[in-house]
């Protein structure tokens, strides 16, 4: 067993109702809000660029399939949860551009800020909400959303039982969720390869680009101690969704993820 693996499996042992990992770090479920809030609004300025070197664009094409899955209709209310820069929001306007509301959210108003200028920077105004909201805790009406959405967050939640439980409250009868998150690469070979370079590579990037060595290797100690696809798939059932599906991009280095609300 690998390193990763180990830390992962010893962590997910001791892992207790009062705390969680922060990366391969036991915290208390309070103190990884903080900490991560403090890593999202060190690498805000950076985000995009990050994302752009440390996948060689990749991201961008796996964003682009995630979006295109989800059947949006005129009129739906449609909610983004940790939204980052928000290159999801935008994707989603784009797809379905009479949607009849659009609530951009993330839990770090730096990273919000970015959302912000980036969607008026693509004309993305009417209708849309901005919001600073924990996932854990949303405090949208009950039954409210057609469809939430979740790129790359779910992995920095404290608590993800509880998120999954709260987006499902959130969304009406027949509303879906949707999920892209790194996952576990489906070949050995290949998470070889993927754990050498994630942690090698992907840290040194961050201190050249960023300035940031240290966010960046818990970005990679985040994505190891993440669920496995079944995992999550087992969380989404727990929540209550039904027709819950998860189908493997690059090999299953990322994965979307689905479940709908009865």
């Amino acid at each position: 067993m690998s390193d990763a693996k180990n830390s992962r499996a010893k962590n997910s042992s001791a892992k207790s109702s009062n705390s969680t990992h922060f990366g391969f770090q036991q915290v208390g479920i309070e103190e990884k809000v903080t900490k991560v809030n403090n890593v999202f609004s060190s690498v805000a300025d950076n985000y995009d660029l990050m994302n752009d070197a440390m996948s060689l664009g990749i991201h961008r094409l796996w964003k682009r399939s995630f979006v295109s899955m989800a059947s949006l209709h005129p009129g739906d209310k449609l909610l983004d949860l940790a939204s980052g820069s928000g290159d999801i929001a935008i994707k989603i306007a784009q797809s379905c551009p009479k949607y009849g509301e659009l609530a951009v959210t993330d839990i770090n108003a730096d990273m919000l800020e970015q959302a912000k200028k980036n969607l008026l920077d693509n004309g993305i105004i009417d209708k849309v909400k901005f919001e600073i909201a924990d996932a854990q805790d949303l405090q949208f009406p009950d039954a409210y959303f057609d469809s939430a959405f979740m790129s790359f967050g779910l992995r920095n939640v404290a608590d993800k039982q509880r998120a999954l439980n709260s987006v499902y409250s959130k969304l009406r009868s027949g509303g879906h969720f949707w999920v892209l998150e790194f996952s576990h690469p489906t070949n050995a070979t290949l998470a070889k390869v993927y754990d050498s370079y994630s942690f090698n590579v992907i840290p040194k990037l961050g201190q050249w680009l960023a300035k940031d060595e240290a966010s960046y290797q818990y970005l990679v100690e985040s994505i190891r101690m993440h669920p496995t696809q079944e995992e999550l798939k087992d969380m989404f059932i727990k929540a209550g969704f039904i027709n819950c599906h998860y189908y493997d991009i690059s090999m299953g280095i990322v994965a979307i993820h689905k479940g709908v609300k009865p």
